[in-house]
């Protein structure tokens, strides 16, 4: 209204409501951006995009939540609307601006995820952010150290689980499930490299030393007839070169953890491991609950 814009057009065809208050011209797609810029509006001009808000900025992957969360630094700056989480930030917070929007720092928005992510969630925020080259694993365990934040524990704990490397989220779960059931930590990214030090293969996840290789298959190449013939070349390469596969579907990770973690024990004692754990840790049944799968009626 204070650019001139009658109140009757806004309620009109030509706008769309996006908070009370706020509205967006309908030839604007929905977006997620959007969403965020549109918070921002409310707020003073020293706010920014926080938590899961800021995730959405840097296109990492986070779990669906409805609100969008914007920070400011003194209590006077919140403001209330229905679908907005406004919090006030500690002073020293650092921020930037990312695809025209005022942003948390990587580091930031990891410690702020972490007072609503569980652990494995939160690991696979830093994956991704160190796989978008928005932070090295190093830079994120040394700001989550010197963080006075409450929640810097927690994320102190998450970016000690944090690598290089990691492709999907799908890796980072797979990856955690072994580790908190103890069972040893396998490498990510490792390349297979012939005498000349030509990259020939590239493992997402696997135990070199005992030349076992675990991997996650989502099945999206179900029906490509190229990759299926890639996946059949790939095969007799591991079979050449004496590496033995152990294939997880998402079934291994959501609905049979447990048996997952059998196979993987088995298969690690069978190429000659040791030291394995008689019984799995406890800590992995926290974050990888069995759920059964849903049965429809014929």
């Amino acid at each position: 209204m204070a650019a001139g814009i009658d109140p009757r057009r806004l309620r009109g065809t030509k706008f769309r409501r996006i908070f009370k208050g706020v509205y967006v011209s309908v030839e604007r797609p929905p977006s997620a951006l959007l969403q965020v810029e549109a918070a921002l509006t409310i707020h003073p001009l020293g706010a920014f995009a926080s938590h899961f808000s800021a995730a959405r900025v840097y296109d990492v992957p986070v779990p669906h939540h409805a609100n969008e969360h914007i920070s400011v630094f003194a209590e006077a700056e919140r403001r209330r609307r229905k679908g907005i989480v406004c919090h006030v930030a500690p002073a020293n917070t650092k921020m930037g601006l990312l695809r025209g929007v005022r942003v948390s720092s990587p580091t930031s928005m990891f410690i702020e995820l972490a007072s609503v992510l569980t652990l494995v969630d939160l690991v696979i925020v830093g994956d991704a952010l160190v796989k978008r080259k928005r932070v090295s694993p190093a830079d994120l365990r040394t700001a989550c150290r010197d963080s006075n934040d409450p929640h810097a524990g927690a994320a102190s704990r998450a970016a000690c689980f944090v690598r290089e490397g990691v492709d999907s989220p799908m890796e980072t779960r797979l990856r955690m499930l072994l580790v908190l059931a103890g069972l040893p930590e396998p490498k990510v990214n490792y390349k297979v490299r012939n005498e000349q030090g030509d990259v020939l293969r590239r493992f997402d996840l696997s135990y070199p030393e005992y030349k076992l290789l675990v991997e996650y298959d989502g099945r999206q190449h179900a029906e490509d007839m190229d990759q299926y013939a890639s996946d059949i070349y790939r095969r007799e390469d591991l079979d050449r070169w004496g590496w033995r596969l152990v294939i997880i579907t998402s079934r291994g990770i959501f609905q049979q953890p447990q048996e997952t973690l059998d196979r993987m024990r088995t298969a690690l004692k069978e190429r000659g491991a040791t030291g394995l754990p008689r019984v799995f840790a406890d800590e992995w049944r926290a974050h990888f609950p069995a759920q059964q799968p849903i049965r429809r009626s014929s």
